[in-house]
């Protein structure tokens, strides 16, 4: 993965990916590895400095309780969910992978305005006694629209992961490049808990 802001130079950082044909996934970074099994309903956290792992449920989503519709109203000024504009990018080939590209551009939400300290009552005016104008209030200048959001991402159409993704925005641009991905199945060891690791409490 590259990260690039604006004025300073690239940043890399690799991390592996792994998925297994029952659903299982294991994302290596670092001295960090997250397995994650849908069928178990958990998630294992590595720490391969201190060779520890944590175990966390992760509830299925039918699981999760609904919330009840109350007809709340919104909140007022709440900014509203941006529009996404949606171009397929077409067919071709990353690294030997048939892949399908698709471009996802959106303007990211404004925040609301935060409403500013009441103004102190001005002065009590002697009876009689001409106001003063007030001082009329410069125009400002238009601000320049805000930069949009451009994501493309190139899917593989074999192992339905994401091989290359390009993030830009006014933040500058991430791009997440997947080199050499396994092809075949993922040895059954790689979603397991090593030998010698500690559970952690």
């Amino acid at each position: 993965m590259q990260l690039a802001l604006p004025g300073a130079p690239p940043q890399q950082s690799a991390s592996q990916l792994l998925r297994a044909s029952d659903g299982k996934m294991r994302m290596d970074y670092g001295n960090t590895s997250v397995i994650t099994n849908p069928a178990a309903q958990h998630a294992i956290i590595l720490d391969h400095i201190k060779q520890e792992a944590r175990v966390i449920p992760i509830p299925q989503i039918s699981q999760m309780p609904k919330i009840p519709q109350l007809g709340v109203p919104g909140m007022p000024g709440a900014p509203a969910p941006p529009a996404v504009q949606s171009v397929d990018l077409g067919k071709g080939f990353i690294e030997g992978h048939a892949v399908t590209g698709t471009q996802l551009t959106f303007h990211m939400p404004t925040m609301p305005p935060v409403p500013g300290m009441p103004k102190a009552p001005g002065m009590p005016q002697a009876p009689g006694a001409p106001q003063a104008p007030g001082m009329p209030q410069t125009p400002g200048a238009p601000k320049p629209p805000a930069m949009p959001t451009v994501a493309e991402v190139w899917t593989s159409t074999s192992l339905h992961l994401p091989v290359l993704t390009k993030i830009t925005g006014s933040f500058g641009q991430r791009t997440c490049y997947c080199k050499n991905a396994p092809t075949g199945e993922p040895h059954p060891s790689a979603f397991q808990i090593p030998p010698g690791y500690s559970l952690a409490k």
